[in-house]
């Protein structure tokens, strides 16, 4: 009996001193009365997070520049033939014998020089040419088949591999 009683007083004392159940839990033995209690173990404190470095966006930059490029259109014979077909009845028209036959030559020249230059002109496309300064720091340029709606200074995100500009923030 006197076993249980000593016990019990280990259980009483180490509840009493803050060890709580953790020193019956794990069997360990009150300290004397008197003597200071352990302090209680406490994990090892997480190091702080490293601060991160802003991520580069390799997507944006700045616009440097935007011109509007005169592209001249291809010329498939096809202006040149009907420009002589109406240059030489034209011609035809005119004068008469050996004058005649002159004017019918000049005129198929002609006509056919100025319909090849007609569907060169009607066949002609203008694109804008923009250069960006990535953030990265290269350079590069897109060709458009519209005016871009951005601005020269503006900071801008290439949408869908460069087919679009975005504008951003600041």
């Amino acid at each position: 009996m006197h076993a249980i009683h000593r016990s019990g007083l280990a259980v009483a004392l180490a509840a009493t001193l803050g060890c709580g159940g953790a020193l019956a839990q794990a069997g360990a033995t009150a300290p004397a009365p008197g003597a200071p209690a352990a302090a209680p173990a406490t994990a090892p404190a997480a190091p702080p997070a490293a601060a991160k470095a802003p991520a580069i966006c390799t997507d944006c930059g700045v616009v440097q520049s935007i011109r509007a490029v005169e592209q001249k259109g291809e010329g498939s014979g096809l202006g040149a033939v009907a420009g002589g077909v109406v240059g030489g009845v034209l011609g035809h028209q005119i004068g008469g014998g050996t004058g005649k036959t002159l004017a019918t030559i000049a005129g198929a020249g002609g006509g056919a020089y100025a319909g090849h230059q007609v569907e060169k002109n009607v066949k002609k496309k203008t694109t804008w040419s923009v250069v960006l300064k990535m953030d990265g720091g290269q350079t590069r340029t897109f060709t458009y088949s519209n005016p871009p709606t951005v601005k020269e200074g503006e900071r801008v995100k290439l949408v869908d591999g460069g087919k679009r500009l975005a504008l951003i923030a600041n």
